[in-house]
């Protein structure tokens, strides 16, 4: 009965060998509502699957008869919720009673150089199980499963052969029954192993790292051995961003955080500012933060255009010098930006510089100077009607002229110019966030009471997950 556990591990992923940037918690609420889901999916499996071919010899006293029941298909099928539990520091332990279920298929027998067959019906009752299976990671950070432990009982069957010389056979019925019932019993362990060793060939051949663009890859191996305790199971992960054009280690590393385990939701995810940050210095590294501004950018409306000209009434000499040319702006970030998680608040830093040059028209560019720009913003975040919500202000902001080729000049206009574009882009910002961002929902569930926290180093997610019965037959 693992399977009605394991569906829920699947659509997820102390002794951690290094400091995890993202950490998991399933709770056992998690687990139970897990159980209840896999349950029902392995009820409705049953009775789309044919059981293997049962056979073997029964000496009737007259000489021995060979028989085999192949086609078993189940055709109704009663299923109670196993119990499924935390088996401490080891993975879980999975238990049930009072399974019982109906099949029916094709009888043959071969009684020296006799042959018959014909159909059966065949019920099963008060099977009982009980499984135990161990979680490990393995040297690529892959989560695996492993049975070390399966005890089965078969409580009683009864057989109704029909067509061929079936009659013949009903006074023996009960030496076939007893043999067909410890048939069953020695399956069920082996079948048991083998859906856990299909399980841990899906695990292992789960990626452990995804390009996510054209620019960026996430590595998301296990950091080290999953932590079992008696009401919870926890896993860290890697959680880090690479340029995937140089795959270089930022400058930083993460830092050690506890993600408090909360019972009263199913799972609890906490990321570290290292993941977040990590993405920020692969698009650093990548040289993918710049962009360069002409007058084609500038909005309609705006009595301003990149050029000489226009620039002259914030720097006077700019005209004098190059009178009537075009601008361009390269604006790009002179340090990776970085992310820091306070109690209710992420804050922002950013270290970016502006190069001005002039266009000949021959095209050439002239380079006129070079800005420097250092702004700060916070963000406080929340999650609410499945969507990220929140809103942006800018705490501070400096400008400061880092060279110059046209000679020195005030950079007062320039900053009371640049802080008004700001203003317009944190009111664009905080439109969106009041609006919401609508959370990306995952195949077969949905995140519910959800509830984001921001702390120190770190910002957790606590939530409740729910089924999209929609997906459900889409499970394999």
């Amino acid at each position: 009965m693992l399977l009605s556990v394991t569906v829920f591990l699947m659509l997820m992923p102390c002794s951690w060998g290094e400091n995890p940037a993202v950490q998991v918690i399933l709770t056992n609420k998690g687990l139970q509502y897990g159980k209840h889901v896999g349950t029902g999916w392995v009820q409705d499996k049953l009775k789309q699957i044919t059981l293997p071919d049962i056979s073997g010899s029964v000496n009737i006293f007259i000489g021995d008869v060979h028989y085999t029941l192949s086609g078993v298909t189940i055709k109704k099928c009663d299923l109670p919720e196993p119990n499924v539990e935390f088996f401490k520091s080891i993975g879980l332990n999975t238990s049930i009673t009072g399974l019982s279920f109906a099949a029916s298929g094709e009888w043959s027998t071969r009684f020296g150089v006799i042959h018959d067959g014909g159909s059966f019906d065949m019920a099963i009752f008060n099977i009982g199980l009980i499984s135990y299976v161990k979680l490990r990671n393995d040297a690529k950070g892959h989560l695996f499963a492993t049975s070390i432990g399966c005890d089965a009982s078969v409580g009683d069957v009864i057989l109704n052969f029909y067509g061929g010389a079936s009659i013949i056979f009903k006074p023996f019925i009960k030496y076939f029954k007893g043999h067909i019932l410890r048939k069953i019993q020695e399956a069920i362990c082996p079948a048991v192993r083998t859906a856990i060793m299909e399980l841990d060939l899906h695990l292992l051949t789960m990626n452990v790292s995804y390009n996510v663009n054209e620019v960026l890859s996430l590595d998301v191996p296990l950091s080290g051995l999953p932590v079992i305790g008696a009401s919870n199971l926890q896993l860290g992960f890697k959680g880090e961003f690479y340029s995937i054009k140089t795959h270089k280690e930022p400058p930083f590393e993460p830092q050690k955080f506890i993600l408090p385990a909360q019972a009263g939701y199913m799972l609890s995810v906490g990321m570290s500012e290292f993941t977040l940050n990590s993405a920020s210095y692969g698009y650093f590294s990548a040289g993918e933060l710049h962009v360069l501004i002409n007058d084609s950018m500038i909005p309609p409306g705006i009595p301003f255009h990149l050029n000489t000209s226009s620039m002259g009434n914030l720097i006077p000499q700019l005209p004098k010098m190059f009178p009537g040319l075009m601008m361009n702006l390269n604006v790009y970030a002179r340090e990776a930006p970085l992310f820091s998680f306070q109690p209710g608040v992420t804050t922002l830093g950013v270290k970016a510089s502006v190069k001005a040059s002039a266009i000949e028209p021959n095209g050439t560019q002239v380079p006129l100077f070079t800005l420097n720009i250092d702004l700060s913003a916070s963000f406080k975040m929340m999650i609410g009607k499945g969507k990220l919500m929140g809103s942006m202000a800018v705490d501070n902001i400096t400008l400061s002229l880092a060279s110059s080729e046209i000679g020195d000049f005030k950079i007062d206009p320039l900053e009371t110019l640049m802080k008004t574009a700001v203003r317009l882009a944190q009111m664009k910002v905080n439109l969106i966030l009041g609006k919401g961002i609508i959370l990306p929902r995952m195949k077969y569930v949905q995140l519910v009471n959800t509830v984001l926290k921001m702390d120190k180093g770190f910002v957790a997610v606590f939530s409740d997950v729910e089924t999209l019965q929609t997906d459900r037959n889409d499970y394999t």
